[in-house]
C-alpha cells in the first residue's frame, strides 16, 4: 500500500512534465495568441523518436492532414494531452513550422523516456531476487519512470516487510546503458537489516479476559520464548495460596496460566517475527474469540509498536471488551419436517448458556466435529433449506433468537462428473462415489464420497473438491468431484544391514495399473495405467549367496460390478553358500510361496469393515543348510487360511487428522498332529515340522485425534500370538515375533517371521531372553506408541511431517509370562517425507531407556530408517 505521502511525492513528480510540454509557432509572428486563426493542416512532421512508428504517434495525436483547426486551440492542446496520456515522452512540443495560404505544416517534437535494458538486486539471495522479480513486475524494455521506480521500492520494501524485516530499504541506482540509446540500467540495493521479533504483547482494556487466553487467539502473533522456571516456582509458592484464597479455583487458574505464560514461553511451530500481514488477521481471531466468550460488542480500538534498545518491539493491541451476553429464548419458525425439540436437541444451546456466534453458526450450518441442523435436512434431501438466525430482543445481557426456515423441496441427483483425472480411467472414479443419479442429495454422502477419492491415493487429497450446482426450477442438482492427479506408482531402492551383510533391494509398485491396455502400444507411458489394478515386483540380494524375487497382482473390483478385491502374490528366496550346484559341498535353502486373497467391503455393522480372506502355501527346502533350524536336511510345508476383519475411517491416507483403524486377524494351518496323531518324541525335528501348524492371532488399533489445527494425535496399539493345537509338539518354530529396530529387514519371508519395528532398540532385540543364542522369537508380543504429529508440508509431491514419540513393547516366550506392563520404554522424535515415487520415508532418533540382557549396545540412543512405515 502507497502511504499518503509518497502520495504527495508522486503527484508532484507526475505534475512536473506537463510543464514541458509546449506549443511553438514560427518565429515570424504571422500568429496572433489573442487571436487565433484557422487553417487547414497541411502536414505533420514527427521528429526525436527513435523506436517509434511515426504514423503511429500521428494518429495517437487526433490530428490528421486536411482537419481544420485554430492555432493556437484546444486541438493542439488536446493533441499534446493524448501524447502524455502514453507515459513515453518525457518532453513534447507542437511547433508551426510554416504556413502556405491557408495551409499550415505542423511538427511534433518528442523526447522519449529512457528504456529499461536491464535490472538486478544487491544485497539479497537468489532465491530473493527471484521471488522480486515477480513481486515488482518489471521487464526489459519497460519505460522507465520516477513512477516506475518508487512502486517498485514501495514492493520491495512492502516484500521484506510481510517476512519480519520492518527496517528494510530499497535505494535504486540509476545509469546509462552505453550499448543502447536512450537506455538504463537498475540496481536495486537491498538493505534488510534484522529481522523485527516481539519481545512482549501488552492487552490493554482487558478486564474480563486473561492475556493469557487473548494470547492464544493470536494464531501467528507470538511473542519471544521465555524460560524462567524459578521465577514462575518463586511466584507459585509465595503468591499462589494467596490467589486461592482470595480468587477461588476459577479466578487461579486464570493466575496460573498468566504467570507461565510470562515465565514459560516454549516456541516450536511458531516464531515471534512480527509480520503485519499476520497480524492484522490475528486480529480478526482476537474478536472471535471474545465472541465466543459472549463479549459480542468486542472491538479491537488500536494498536501500536514501541521500539527496544535491542531491536525488538513490543506489540501495545487496546480493547474494548464490551458487556457478556446470554443466549435466552430461542424459538424455530417455518419448520414443518421437524419438530423444535428435535431441532433443539441438534442446535445444542440452552437457555442462560453463554453468547457464542461461532457455535451457534457451527450447530447451525457446518459442525466438522458433530452434527448439525443443517445436516438433518441436507442429509434427507433437502439441498434448497434455508435458514437464517435473527436477534429479535437484546435485553440487558439476554439475547432472544428467532430462527427462520425455509425447507424447501427435496432435491434429487441428475447428473454426476469427474473433472480432473487425466490418467485414471472414469469408470475407476465413478465406482467409488457415492452420489448417483436419481438418489436424493446428501452431504454426508458427498463428504464419504471425499475420503474414498481420497483413499484411492491418485488424487490430491487436499484438493478434491465436490461442486453441487442446484436447479431450483427443476429439484435437481448436478454434482461435479474436481480432482487433481498425483503420482501413484513407488520405486524402491534400498540398501540395509542384515546378518552381518548389505542387502540391496530393487522394487516397483504400479498402483493404478491396467491389464486391459497391456497390449496397446500407446497406453504405455512408461506402463499402462488408469484401471485402478496393483502391479508391483521386488527383487533382494546380497551377492551369490542370497537372492529373493516376488510380484503380486490385486484387481480390487473383481468383476467390476462389486468391490471385491481379488490378490495373488508369489515369492522366492535362495540362500546358499555360493557354491556352485552338483557341489557336494553347497549348502542352500529354499522358499517358495504363493498367496491368494479376497476381501469385501461390509454394509454391517457399518460400510467402514471389510474382510479378507487368504489362502497361502509356502515350501521350506533345506539341503546341507545349518545356520537357522535344529536340522539340515528336508522339506517343511505351510498350508493355511487366514481371515481379517477391520475397519478403516482415517479421513486421508498420508497424513490423517480423524478417525480409527481397526483390525483383528486369526490364521491357521490344519490340526495335522490331531487327526495324524504320533509320537513326537521320537520323531526328528525334520518329520515334526514337515507339515508346520499353528494358528496366530493379531490386533491392531490405532487413533488420529486432531488437537489444534494440523496437529495430530496418533495412538496406536498391538498384539500377536502364536499358538499350538498340540502340546506335545509345543510351538512351531516358524511365524514368530521379532521386535525391536526399523522394522527393515531382507529376510523377513526366512521363516515366516514377522519383524516388529521398535524405535530406540536394535533389530530384532527386543526378543525373550532365552532364545538370545537360538535365534527363535517370541509367541507372544505387545507394543504401544503415541505421537505427536504436525505437517511442515501438505504438498502432495512432497508431504513431509514431524512427531515426537514415546513407545513400549515387549515379547515373551510363552503365554504365562505375558505381563502387559513388563514392557521395553523408548521416547524420541523424527521425520516423515512422502515422496510419490518412493512412498513414505522416515528418519527417526529414539532413546531406549531399558537395558536389553545380554546386549549393551542394544538400546540408549539408536538412529532408525524406515520405508512405507516400516516401524508402524
Amino acid at each position: 500500500m502507497i502511504r499518503p505521502y509518497l502520495l504527495i511525492i508522486l503527484s508532484f513528480f507526475l505534475a512536473m512534465p506537463a510543464a514541458l510540454a509546449q506549443i511553438k509557432l514560427g518565429d515570424q509572428g504571422e500568429v496572433d495568441y489573442a487571436s487565433p486563426k484557422t487553417y487547414t493542416i497541411g502536414g505533420i512532421t514527427v521528429q526525436g523518436v527513435e523506436y517509434l512508428d511515426h504514423n503511429v504517434l500521428i494518429l495517437l495525436t487526433g490530428l490528421s492532414v486536411g482537419d481544420v483547426v485554430e492555432i493556437p486551440g484546444e486541438k493542439i492542446t488536446g493533441a499534446i494531452d493524448k501524447l502524455w496520456q502514453q507515459g513515453l515522452f518525457e518532453d513534447i512540443r507542437i511547433s508551426l513550422l510554416r504556413t502556405d495560404g491557408e495551409l499550415a505544416f505542423l511538427e511534433v517534437s518528442l523526447k522519449e523516456r529512457p528504456r529499461l535494458s536491464r535490472f538486478s538486486f544487491k544485497g539479497v539471495r537468489k532465491a530473493e531476487a527471484d521471488n522480486l522479480r515477480d513481486e515488482i513486475k518489471i521487464a526489459r524494455g519497460d519505460v522507465v519512470t520516477a513512477y516506475t521506480i518508487m512502486s517498485a521500492q514501495e514492493k520491495i520494501r512492502n516484500y521484506f516487510i510481510d517476512k519480519g524485516f520492518l527496517k528494510a530499504e530499497a535505494e535504486v541506482r540509476q545509469e546509462r546503458d552505453t550499448a543502447l540509446s536512450n537506455s538504463v540500467v537498475l540496481e536495486f540495493r537491498i538493505r534488510k537489516h534484522q529481522r523485527v521479533r516481539i519481545d512482549n504483547i501488552v492487552f490493554e482494556g482487558n478486564k474480563e479476559v486473561s492475556e493469557a487466553r487473548l494470547k492464544s487467539a493470536l494464531k501467528e502473533t507470538k511473542d519471544k520464548a521465555v524460560i524462567r522456571p524459578f521465577a514462575l516456582l518463586d511466584s507459585l509458592l509465595w503468591r499462589g495460596p494467596g490467589k486461592v484464597l482470595n480468587y477461588g479455583r476459577d479466578g487461579a487458574s486464570e493466575w496460573l496460566a498468566e504467570q507461565s505464560g510470562n515465565n514459560l514461553r516454549i516456541r516450536i511451530f511458531k516464531s515471534s517475527k512480527y509480520i503485519e500481514s499476520n497480524f492484522l488477521q490475528d486480529k480478526v481471531g482476537l474478536v472471535e474469540r471474545y465472541n465466543e466468550l459472549g463479549y459480542r460488542d468486542a472491538l479491537v480500538t488500536g494498536d501500536s509498536i514501541s521500539w527496544n534498545p535491542d531491536g525488538t518491539v513490543d506489540l501495545h493491541i487496546f480493547l474494548e471488551e464490551g458487556r457478556k451476553y446470554y443466549f435466552r429464548n430461542i424459538t424455530w419458525v417455518g419448520n414443518t419436517k421437524y419438530p423444535a425439540s428435535t431441532l433443539d436437541a441438534m442446535l445444542g444451546i440452552k437457555k442462560g448458556d453463554i453468547y457464542n456466534q461461532k457455535k451457534l453458526d457451527a450447530n447451525l450450518s457446518y459442525n466438522p466435529s458433530g452434527y448439525d441442523v443443517s445436516s438433518l435436512y441436507l442429509d434427507d434431501g433437502y439441498l434448497f433449506f434455508q435458514l437464517v438466525p435473527v436477534e429479535t430482543q437484546v435485553l440487558n445481557d439476554s439475547i432472544d433468537i428467532e430462527i427462520r426456515l425455509r425447507e424447501g423441496k427435496q432435491a434429487t441427483i441428475n447428473k454426476v462428473s469427474i473433472k480432473g483425472n487425466t490418467k485414471t480411467n472414469d469408470h475407476v472414479v465413478m465406482r467409488e462415489i457415492r452420489t448417483r443419479p436419481g438418489q436424493l442429495f446428501s452431504r454426508a454422502d458427498i463428504i464419504r464420497t471425499t475420503r474414498e477419492l481420497a483413499q484411492l491415493k491418485y488424487f490430491n487429497a487436499e484438493k478434491i473438491n465436490p461442486v453441487p450446482i442446484p436447479n431450483a426450477a427443476d429439484g435437481t442438482v448436478d454434482i461435479e468431484y474436481e480432482v487433481e492427479e498425483t503420482s501413484a506408482d513407488q520405486i524402491e531402492l534400498s540398501g540395509g544391514w542384515g546378518y552381518g551383510r548389505v542387502v540391496g533391494t530393487l522394487g516397483l509398485s504400479f498402483n493404478n495399473f491396467s491389464v486391459r491396455n497391456m497390449f496397446k502400444r500407446n497406453a504405455w507411458q512408461p506402463v499402462p495405467s488408469g484401471d485402478g489394478q496393483k502391479l508391483s515386483v521386488r527383487m533382494q540380494s546380497y551377492g551369490t549367496g542370497y537372492l529373493s524375487y516376488s510380484a503380486s497382482f490385486t484387481e480390487p473390483w473383481l468383476g467390476g460390478r462389486k468391490p471385491n478385491a481379488f490378490s495373488v502374490s508369489y515369492f522366492h528366496s535362495l540362500y546358499s553358500n555360493g557354491v556352485d550346484r552338483g557341489d557336494t559341498n553347497r549348502s542352500a535353502f529354499v522358499i517358495d510361496g504363493i498367496t491368494l486373497g479376497l476381501g469385501q467391503r461390509l454394509q454391517w455393522p457399518d460400510d467402514f469393515f471389510t474382510w479378507y480372506h487368504s489362502l497361502s502355501y509356502q515350501s521350506y527346502r533345506l539341503d546341507n543348510y545349518q545356520r537357522i533350524f535344529s536340522f539340515s536336511d528336508g522339506k517343511s510345508n505351510n498350508i493355511s487360511y487366514g481371515i481379517t476383519v477391520g475397519r478403516n475411517s482415517v479421513d486421508a491416507p498420508i497424513y490423517p487428522r480423524s478417525g480409527s483403524e481397526v483390525s483383528a486377524a486369526v490364521t491357521a494351518t490344519p490340526p495335522y498332529s490331531l487327526l495324524w496323531p504320533k509320537d513326537y518324541d521320537e520323531l526328528s525335528d525334520a518329520e515334526k515340522y514337515k507339515w508346520i501348524e499353528y494358528h496366530k492371532w493379531k490386533f491392531n488399533v490405532s487413533w488420529f485425534t486432531r488437537l489444534a489445527g494440523d496437529l495430530v494425535l496418533h495412538t496406536r496399539a498391538k498384539y500377536g500370538f502364536l499358538g499350538t493345537y498340540n502340546r506335545d509338539l509345543g510351538v512351531t518354530i516358524f511365524e514368530r515375533f521379532y521386535l525391536g529396530g526399523d522394522g527393515l529387514s531382507g529376510y523377513n519371508n526366512l521363516d515366516g517371521r514377522e519383524i516388529i519395528g521398535m524405535r530406540g532398540y536394535s533389530n530384532e532385540s527386543v526378543t525373550p531372553e532365552y532364545y538370545k543364542n537360538s535365534n527363535l522369537g517370541g509367541t507372544i508380543y505387545s507394543k504401544y506408541t503415541m505421537e505427536l504429529r504436525y505437517p511442515v508440508s501438505l504438498n502432495p509431491n512432497a508431504t513431509i511431517y514431524v512427531m515426537g514419540f514415546m513407545e513400549a513393547g515387549n515379547a515373551w516366550l510363552k503365554f504365562n509370562r505375558f505381563d502387559p506392563f513388563d514392557v521395553k520404554r523408548s521416547a524420541g522424535f523424527g521425520l516423515r517425507v512422502f515422496l510419490p515415487m518412493f512412498g513414505i520415508l522416515g528418519l527417526d532418533w529414539a532413546y531406549g531407556v531399558d537395558d536389553i540382557y545380554g546386549l549393551p549396545n542394544a538400546s540408549k540412543g539408536q538412529f532408525h530408517f524406515s520405508i512405507n512405515q516400516s516401524i508402524d
